[in-house]
């Protein structure tokens, strides 16, 4: 059998104190808005939205684990979920972007030269990791012309 997949969203669980704030993290910082919020199971679910991408909050009773990190490369932390990763259209404006917001960077921006690509890393207010990606081809230090 062979499965057919397309990506629906990344859950991230936080602490019923950190969801607020973590909403407002992705709204104000990153361009996000609440699609759904509800409640099950003794959890708050909160769906947040932008473009395509879509973010799960997990919010119950259940501690939130490692702590936060100031170092990609240092983060390699096993049994856990490493980072998530946006594409942006242009890497450098969306990190002059967070700077301006004072979201500092944890790692980048640098290139991949296997797979062409530009790369920053950020955290949120919890610790979450997250990749920007600009996904344009990289060649000799320079952004091919299209």
């Amino acid at each position: 059998m062979t499965f057919t997949f397309s990506h629906d969203h990344v859950g991230i669980t936080v602490t019923p104190e950190d969801l607020d704030v973590t909403i407002a993290w992705y709204s104000r910082n990153l361009g996000f808005a609440v699609e759904q919020r509800f409640e099950a199971h003794g959890t708050t679910f909160v769906f947040l939205a932008a473009g395509d991408v879509k973010i799960e909050l997990l919010a119950g009773a259940s501690d939130h684990g490692g702590a936060p990190t100031d170092n990609v490369l240092t983060s390699m932390e096993t049994s856990r979920l490493h980072h998530i990763c946006l594409a942006v259209a242009d890497l450098d404006a969306a990190v002059s972007r967070l700077l301006e917001l004072d979201v500092p960077l944890i790692g980048g921006p640098m290139e991949i030269p296997a797979t062409g690509q530009r790369i920053a890393f950020v955290t949120d207010n919890i610790g979450t990791i997250i990749e920007l990606s600009d996904p344009g081809t990289w060649i000799s230090g320079r952004k091919a012309q299209a």
